[in-house]
């Protein structure tokens, strides 16, 4: 054996082996630079490699170091610097954070002031806030509406039976004997060889039509996406294709379990709303939009001499033909206007090597205001919804203020007007810091409850897009494990802010512990959701108790979120909707150069 080959061809082995190791360690901690083979020959009798693994070793201290600072971030997100946050967010002082009020002043005040203590950059011309343009209307719709049926004559009550608004930038609207029409879902979607409006011309007249969509009263896996709503079944789609099809009013027939929320979270706040203003004034959308109850849309169909119930279940057919009720309605809503600019609340962590690229966090600021009292108390403060979610939010961004400095830009936005319609994530959606094309992913917290740490990581809107598996890699770090949320049907994708993100094509992940309690299990975990949302969900009692709450949960929640945000900052890697999402089409087009709205 030749000796003196063997050992040159294992020291080459050894060189290339160092090589790689050496490349390993680097990468890993996302310190990107070229690793040079260093070829191991002896001079002296002293190997080189000794004095390869010496010069490595500054390389691995910087590793070590920037994942110290990275742990330590993560670390830095408590329980006590959460609560200082709740509580003064939701506090009476703060009046319960509506737009347009002294609360939404103390609000974006106190955020500002937090983001510069953090380190955020002021990215308006030195200013956290972005204005939002928009128009507060009061509504004071008609309080009866009487229908003169073949039966006899029906009297329905505003907020009893009905409730009315309209979207008309206008002092007045007025509906004068409008033929009423039943539209069963009032869905229009090819795909699913579906059109509820085929066969019949509803231009100037009041629709009525279902919640939700026939997958969620089927339970039919293969009708649109069975139990889960799609949103063909959110009450905002409904008001959009009547208004396609010229109608000059729709009422979404609620119930309780198609909806999501009872008829009470409707009428304690369903006096005002918020617009963005439109050169039109809103004047292409339905004079009339609103609500009627199950009771009185089944006494309109008794004193039709219908089945209502029957009627429902033809609705479920594809082959369903819209038909009159045989009368008609008039109504009339006046409005009080308020043109003024609100806020959205903006800081930035300014990125290295790809800064041009963004991951969006959100939690919206606002929520009610003062309003209908409810057991003497009249200030809404949205302890959950969502003070504790924006105070998440606060602690993340401290978290990225204290690692090193990411490769992507992070944006931390607190939106206003998510109460009524997601109006200021929307109003940033389309005039955003970075495009739609340039936007990696968008982060969003919302209604995080104080139950202490979860088992589970739920995930709504599972199955959307490749973000899934980040929370899955991180969440198995946490000895956690992903569920898809339990009630797909109440269409929870659809109802706050990462969902403006996805109207533009902008993979958004929502996320939060909510099944099962690591000390007190599953039920226990579904009473206390239970209880919220008969007892606190847009109502006074959504307060914060410093004695029960537990914010232990929400501390590994927004530590997870840290985790996500940070892998995604840090790689070049897009990720992508799955093939089955209805956004995938609107992102694909936006990398195209195309506007996705």
């Amino acid at each position: 054996m030749n000796h003196s080959k063997e050992s040159s061809r294992l020291q080459k082995k050894k060189g290339v082996g160092f090589s790689i190791l050496c490349t390993l360690l680097i990468s890993e901690s996302e310190i990107w630079v070229t690793c040079i083979t260093i070829k191991i020959i002896h001079i002296m009798n002293v190997s080189v490699v000794k004095w390869s693994i010496l010069l490595v070793f500054p390389l691995i201290a910087a590793c070590s170091s920037r994942e110290q600072q990275v742990l330590l971030a993560e670390k830095s997100i408590c329980v006590e610097t959460l609560a200082e946050h709740v509580k003064v967010l939701a506090s009476d002082e703060f009046q319960g954070r509506k737009p347009f009020t002294e609360g939404e002043r103390k609000t974006i005040e106190y955020l500002a002031k937090e983001f510069e203590k953090i380190g955020l950059k002021a990215p308006y011309n030195g200013s956290y806030l972005q204005e939002v343009p928009m128009v507060g209307m009061t509504y004071h719709p008609s309080p009866t509406i009487t229908l003169n049926l073949p039966k006899g004559s029906l009297t329905l009550y505003n907020g009893k039976d009905y409730l009315a608004k309209t979207p008309h930038i206008t002092d007045r609207v007025e509906i004068q004997e409008a033929e009423v029409v039943f539209a069963g879902y009032g869905i229009v979607a090819p795909e699913y060889g579906w059109n509820d409006f085929a066969d019949i011309d509803v231009r100037d007249k009041v629709v009525l039509v279902l919640v939700n969509d026939p997958g969620f009263a089927t339970q039919n896996p293969s009708l649109f996406n069975g139990k889960a709503m799609t949103y063909y079944g959110r009450w905002p789609y409904k008001y959009e294709e009547a208004a396609r099809h010229g109608a000059k009013g729709v009422l979404v027939i609620h119930e309780t379990a198609a909806a999501g929320y009872p008829w009470a979270s409707l009428s304690n706040t369903s006096g005002t709303n918020l617009y963005l203003l439109t050169e039109n004034n809103n004047m292409d959308q339905c004079a009339l939009a609103g609500w009627i109850t199950e009771e009185a849309c089944q006494k309109m169909f008794e004193y039709n001499g219908l089945d209502f119930a029957q009627a429902k279940k033809d609705a479920l057919d594809p082959s369903f033909k819209a038909f009159s009720l045989n009368t008609h309605m008039s109504l009339t809503i006046q409005n009080d206007l308020k043109q003024d600019i609100t806020h959205n609340v903006v800081g930035i962590i300014e990125g290295k090597s790809r800064k041009d690229e963004c991951i969006v966090y959100s939690a919206h600021w606002d929520h009610f205001g003062i309003g209908v009292p409810d057991n003497g108390d009249s200030i809404y403060n949205g302890a959950a919804d969502n003070a504790l979610a924006v105070a998440c939010m606060l602690e993340t961004a401290k978290a990225f203020a204290q690692a090193p400095q990411p490769e992507r830009t992070v944006v931390f936005l607190a939106p206003t007007a998510e109460e009524t319609g997601m109006q200021g994530s929307l109003y940033y959606a389309l005039n955003p810091l970075f495009p739609p094309n340039k936007t990696v992913a968008n982060l969003n917290y919302e209604l995080p409850l104080p139950m202490g740490r979860m088992r589970d990581v739920t995930i709504t809107g599972f199955g959307q897009s490749e973000l899934d598996a980040y929370a899955e890699r991180f969440a198995k770090e946490q000895d956690r494990y992903i569920a898809p949320e339990p009630f797909p049907e109440n269409g929870m994708y659809y109802r706050s802010d990462h969902f403006s993100f996805a109207k533009v094509g902008i993979p958004s992940l929502f996320i939060k512990g909510w099944q099962e309690s690591r000390e007190h299990g599953k039920e226990w975990a579904k009473a206390q959701i239970a209880h919220y949302w008969e007892t606190a969900y847009h109502k006074p009692a959504d307060e914060f108790d410093e004695q029960s709450a537990d914010l232990s949960g929400n501390v590994e929640d927004a530590q997870l979120f840290f985790k996500i945000g940070w892998q995604l900052a840090n790689e070049s890697n897009f990720p992508a909707w799955s093939d089955t999402s209805e956004f995938k089409a609107i992102r694909e087009a936006s990398f195209q150069g195309k506007s996705p709205l």
